[in-house]
C-alpha cells in the first residue's frame, strides 16, 4: 500500500471526513484491522481563508508548495488536496512533486461520465463557482456542461460554507435553501445531476435529499486516493 500525503486544515471539518472516509475504504477492501497509510498537514485555514478572500493565490500556492515539499520529503506517494477550492493551484502544487496529485476534479468528472450524465449543477464556493480552473476543466477535458447559480444563488451557498460548515454549523434552514437552489437549477437550467462542490457539503445534503445522481467529491476523491494507493 502506497503512503499518501493529504494536504488539509482547509477546512479540518472535512479533513476529518477524508480521515474516516479513507480508513473506511481501506479497511472495506482489505479487511480486518487494515488501515490507510497517511501523512496529513493541517492548515491554520484562517491563515488559508484571508489570502482566497484577497485574491492572494501566490502567498497560498507557496504555503501549499511548501507543504506538499514536506509530505514528499516525509515519504508520501501520492498527493490529495482536501478542497475543492484549493485545486486552483492544483497544477502549480503538482510542478513543485514528483510525486502525483490525485486531482478531485478529474475524479469527479470521471464518475459523471461513467454514469452517462452530461449537465451538472455545481454548488461550491464563489471561487469554484466563478473561476475557470474547475468549471473549464470539467468542460475542456471531459466535455460536460456544469451549470452554477445564479449571483444570489452562488452568494447563499458560499456564505453558508464559510460562515457554518467550516465552522461545524449545520442548519436546516440552509440545508433547505441548498435544496431548494438545486432543484430550480434542475428545473430551469435542465440539469441532470448535482455536483457536491465543497468537501464540507457532504456535512449538509447527500443523496438522500434528491431523486437525481449527487456527486459527493469527499467521497470520490477519497475512493480514488485508494485506488491508487492500492494500485
Amino acid at each position: 500500500m502506497k503512503t499518501l500525503g493529504l494536504l488539509g486544515g482547509m477546512s479540518w471539518e472535512s479533513t476529518a471526513i477524508y480521515y474516516r472516509l479513507l480508513n473506511e475504504i481501506v479497511r472495506s477492501r482489505l479487511g480486518g484491522l487494515h488501515s490507510a497509510k497517511l501523512l496529513l498537514w493541517s492548515f491554520d485555514f484562517a491563515e488559508i481563508a484571508e489570502r482566497q478572500h484577497h485574491g492572494d493565490w501566490d502567498g497560498a500556492g507557496a504555503l501549499l508548495t511548501g507543504a506538499a515539499r514536506k509530505l514528499e520529503a516525509g515519504g508520501a506517494q501520492g498527493l490529495l488536496l482536501c478542497t475543492n477550492t484549493m485545486h486552483k493551484l492544483a497544477d502549480q502544487v503538482q510542478a513543485a512533486m514528483s510525486i502525483p496529485l490525485i486531482h478531485i476534479a478529474d475524479a469527479t468528472a470521471m464518475a459523471i461520465r461513467k454514469a452517462g450524465l452530461q449537465r451538472p449543477a455545481l454548488l461550491a464556493t464563489r471561487f469554484t463557482m466563478e473561476q475557470d480552473f474547475y468549471t473549464g476543466r470539467l468542460a475542456d477535458k471531459y466535455g460536460l456542461s456544469p451549470v452554477v447559480p445564479d449571483d444570489a444563488g452562488r452568494d447563499m451557498v458560499h456564505r453558508v460554507i464559510y460562515d457554518e460548515l467550516c465552522q461545524g454549523v449545520v442548519s436546516e434552514v440552509s440545508k433547505a435553501a441548498f435544496i431548494v437552489e438545486a432543484n430550480r437549477l434542475r428545473r430551469e437550467e435542465a440539469t441532470d445531476s448535482l455536483i457536491m462542490g465543497c468537501t464540507e457539503i457532504t456535512m449538509l445534503i447527500g443523496q438522500r435529499d434528491f431523486d437525481i445522481p449527487v456527486f459527493d467529491t469527499t467521497r470520490i476523491h477519497a475512493e480514488a486516493a485508494v485506488e491508487f494507493a492500492l494500485s
